[in-house]
């Protein structure tokens, strides 16, 4: 039988104690049965105000309904296409300019990271959404919500690609030079595909908050999962039923990139021991 090979949890911890492992399971205990009143608090407050009525729950039978909820799934795997993809072009173009020789190009793209990283998405999507109008700068409803959704997640794309460009050894780049590669052709076929290679699951995860982020989209009407939902809650007057309805929808979506993210890490980590 094989030795299970330690991975990086085993260095960073150590084995717990009989006495923790003790003190864990009492806690794990108490914060369960915490958790089950608390639920059966809140279930026992929706059931005496009607929640659970079959008026706010009928319309769930109807394929219209279903029809309109994926149109809005639709819109929402729209907004967060383009703005990932816009996401990873100013990511990348930041990520370049903060590793370039330049002072003045390094200052400009470490102030935009930073300026990309600091200020609330929600607050770009007002600026998009009230401040250019108002300048008589008229946009598409899906480019009002991509826009600033690419623009506040490009910072961290920035910092995701740079960390995997440096983690390339530096070894590879004098041997690129040495046989008489330009800068830019080492970087962008030896250094970049390696870098992006490690970072894929930092990257899928990002798209995690992309779309978390798309749920702003009601604010400029567009018509995404959440646009959708408040109609269904002003036509059908059943709030709880269709969040709980767009809650799980969204958990799926999630799950499925963390779990895709997860995989790809694992697979990293197997090949890393490997080699």
């Amino acid at each position: 039988m094989k030795k299970a090979k330690p991975s990086i949890f085993n260095y960073l911890y150590e084995e717990p104690g009989p006495n923790t492992k003790r003190l864990t399971a009492i806690a794990t205990v108490i914060s369960g049965c915490l958790l089950a009143a608390l639920f059966f608090a809140i279930t026992l407050r929706f059931y005496t105000t009607g929640q659970f009525a079959r008026q706010h729950w009928y319309f769930f039978a109807r394929f219209t309904t279903w029809k309109f909820v994926l149109s809005g799934i639709w819109g929402t795997v729209q907004a967060a296409f383009v703005a990932g993809i816009l996401a990873f072009i100013l990511g990348f173009c930041m990520m370049a300019g903060r590793i370039c020789k330049y002072t003045v190009v390094r200052f400009i793209c470490t102030a935009f990271i930073e300026f990309t990283r600091g200020v609330p998405t929600l607050l770009l999507i007002y600026f998009f959404f009230l401040a250019l109008p108002a300048m008589g700068i008229q946009m598409q409803a899906l480019l009002k919500i991509s826009y600033p959704v690419a623009i506040s997640a490009s910072g961290i794309v920035a910092e995701i690609l740079r960390t995997g460009v440096l983690a390339v050894p530096r070894g590879q780049t004098e041997a690129a030079a040495s046989l008489g590669l330009t800068e830019w052709h080492v970087f962008t076929k030896i250094i970049f595909p390696q870098g992006f290679r490690y970072v894929i699951p930092s990257l899928i995860s990002e798209i995690v908050i992309v779309v978390k982020d798309t749920t702003f989209a009601y604010i400029v009407s567009f018509p995404d999962l959440m646009q959708n939902a408040k109609v269904l809650i002003s036509n059908y007057d059943a709030m709880l039923s269709v969040y709980v309805l767009v809650a799980i929808l969204y958990i799926t979506i999630n799950y499925v990139l963390n779990t895709l993210s997860e995989k790809l890490a694992q697979r990293r980590t197997i090949s890393w021991q490997k080699s």
